[in-house]
């Protein structure tokens, strides 16, 4: 009779675990967020702070310099270039007197030299213009030109036609790429006019060109300088 009871007794079936499973579960699902220490955060703030009041001294410290030296206007830096005092200090060397065309302000030069021909064997008065409508155009002068050379002053561009300007007529070449040349053989020296200007703006100069040679005197072409072609 007692083994029956024992076997019966509701005490004898298997022992639950103490605690709440559903209460676990719910702790574990929790998200932990973390705490930042005060003196952590506190030294966090004052590194941007400091990095703010950094930045705050070099913009001042920059903004006096860039108010000294203000951006360029847009039509860019002009140099002053006088044509015509370059070209009378050049005429002892050349051996005549180099062309300066009188464009009035319309024309702007930006070079003026004389070259010596070192490299190519012709030496040259050379000017470089920068017409109305910003386009260039480049101006060469010289007494001993030759095929060759007129080959490369052109950029072996073909005669396509000739132009009237200042009275005379100038041979036209055109590479057929934007970029065009105007020769004249005149008085006894050669021009070439050569850029990506408008044939309006080539006539122009071409004409001051041909105004600065009737000013001034001729050239005598030595018997053992090669002619102009």
């Amino acid at each position: 009779m007692n083994d029956m009871q024992e076997a019966t007794s509701p005490s004898s079936g298997p022992a639950r675990p103490s605690g709440r499973p559903g209460a676990a579960d719910s702790s574990a699902d929790t998200p932990v967020k973390p705490v930042i220490p005060a003196a952590a955060a506190k030294r966090a703030n004052a590194s941007v702070i400091g990095m703010i009041i950094a930045l705050v001294l070099s913009i001042a410290a920059f903004l006096p310099v860039v108010l000294m030296n203000p951006q360029p206007k847009s039509e860019g830096y002009r140099p002053d270039i006088d044509v015509a005092s370059v070209a009378r200090n050049a005429a002892d060397v050349a051996g005549f007197t180099p062309v300066a065309p009188d464009t009035g302000n319309a024309f702007r030069a930006n070079y003026a030299r004389w070259e010596a021909g070192t490299g190519s064997g012709v030496p040259t008065w050379e000017v470089g213009y920068v017409t109305p409508k910003t386009s260039f155009i480049a101006l060469v002068q010289t007494t001993q030109a030759n095929p060759t050379w007129l080959l490369q002053q052109t950029k072996n561009a073909p005669v396509t036609g000739s132009r009237n300007a200042g009275g005379r007529e100038w041979e036209l070449r055109d590479t057929g790429k934007g970029e065009k040349s105007m020769v004249l053989n005149y008085r006894g020296s050669t021009v070439v006019l050569s850029g990506a200007a408008q044939l309006d703006e080539f006539a122009t100069l071409a004409a001051a060109v041909v105004g600065s040679l009737d000013a001034g005197p001729a050239v005598t072409v030595s018997p053992s300088s090669p002619a102009a072609p």
